[in-house]
């Protein structure tokens, strides 16, 4: 596995693993209707099969339902 760099701020970078592209494209698509995010990439999960998927999401730029849980979130958090 590759070293990551750590997001700037208020970027978090998600991997989804799954046993089919199709599954991982589904779970992206859904990250994407919540945050901004960028475009996705694919690699093979390993010797088993699978794939896994990487998207970089910005939470300062959240859509509902993400808005209210992140601002409830921060509000109860600390």
């Amino acid at each position: 596995m590759q070293p990551t760099e750590t997001p700037s701020d208020g970027h978090a970078e998600v991997r989804i693993v799954a046993a089919s592209p199709e599954v991982a494209r589904r779970v992206a698509e859904v990250l994407r209707r919540c945050f901004a995010a960028t475009e996705q990439r694919s690699y093979p999960a390993g010797a088993e099969g699978g794939t896994r998927l990487q998207v970089t999401v910005d939470t300062t730029r959240a859509a509902e339902p993400a808005r209210s849980w992140l601002e409830t979130s921060r509000s109860s958090g600390g």
